[in-house]
């Protein structure tokens, strides 16, 4: 049998192979296995039609590698992995109320510190629970006040460039009259005049005003001298103030319970990880580490599957 035929047929059974993979799996397309794959989409279809002009061998052994990294992901797990959704902890239901009491009232919330305890988690929730909801996420590159304005303004589903002064004027112009709620997150990386900015957009359209992020936000609203009076127009109009510390017991089982980790080890274990830096989002990745090590040794979730995935992780 010649080398060209046996390509042939190994081709026409991976072609096969991907049609079943993505017909067993009703959320993944043709282009989205293209993506998944690394390989140009129109290629794929060419390829799977058997009308590819390029190197087919090559794309045969693309989609090869595609196929297996599947199984190994569908093997790895006995249990599904859920992702990192949100969960009702007594601390998420906290920042959800002062969250709901900002929009509910038209006031400026500050929620700050407690890195990794689910503010981010909490205010994706609740723009995809309300209306007139929009969550902006600031990053160091919008800590000035052209491009934090620009970032709202994307958010807010406006596509106008040029001066603050005009950007401000169409944000102003957008959430007048919605009752509606703007979230900052990460505002540590905004400067003064940010936030100067964003409180002036709160005074003009009587919008809610949510600013959320470290301990090192809210140290400088209260800092002492020229910082203070530099924030005392912002400061004097917070309504409310929620400090976040460490996750609370009850947080941690509550997560670990909606993860479906329930044994008294496992979730003490669980607590240790909270108490450290990063706290409940890397408790998560380790259950979630945790359950993927078990399903690749044939397991149920137990103790030593989070150890193994905790060091993993620390390491």
């Amino acid at each position: 049998m010649s080398q060209t035929h046996v390509n042939e047929e190994i081709m026409n059974a991976t072609r096969e192979m991907v049609r079943n993979e993505i017909a067993d799996n009703p959320s993944l397309s043709q282009a989205g296995a293209a993506q998944e794959a690394g390989v140009n989409p129109s290629a794929l279809s060419q390829w799977m039609k058997g009308k590819y002009p390029g190197d087919n061998v090559k794309m045969t052994e693309s989609m090869e590698r595609w196929l297996s990294f599947r199984r190994k992901k569908a093997a790895s797990v006995t249990t599904p992995v859920k992702a990192a959704t949100w969960c009702p902890t007594p601390t998420a239901k906290k920042i959800q109320a002062a969250l709901s009491y900002a929009h509910m009232a038209g006031d400026i919330t500050v929620i700050f510190g407690g890195a990794g305890v689910g503010k981010t988690e909490t205010c994706t929730e609740y723009a995809g629970s309300n209306p007139n909801v929009w969550h902006v996420t600031m990053t160091p590159s919008t800590g000035v006040l052209g491009s934090c304005l620009e970032r709202v303004a994307l958010k807010l589903g406006l596509h106008v460039s040029g001066r603050a002064a005009k950007i401000e004027m169409a944000i102003m112009e957008r959430l007048t009259g919605t009752d509606g709620l703007l979230i900052i997150d990460e505002a540590q990386h905004l400067n003064v005049r940010c936030l100067e900015a964003l409180r002036s957009l709160h005074d003009a359209t009587g919008v809610g005003l949510a600013i959320l992020g470290n301990d090192l936000v809210y140290a400088q609203m209260t800092g002492r001298g020229v910082r203070s009076a530099t924030f005392a127009q912002l400061f004097s109009r917070i309504g409310k103030r929620v400090k976040l510390l460490k996750p609370k017991g009850d947080d941690v089982k509550t997560l670990c319970k909606s993860w479906n980790v329930t044994d008294k080890e496992m979730v003490a274990f669980c607590q240790q990880i909270a108490e450290k830096p990063g706290a409940l989002r890397m408790m998560v990745k380790t259950i979630r580490l945790g359950q993927m090590v078990a399903g690749s040794m044939g397991e149920a979730l137990a103790l030593k599957h989070l150890k193994a995935a905790w060091r993993d992780l620390e390491s």
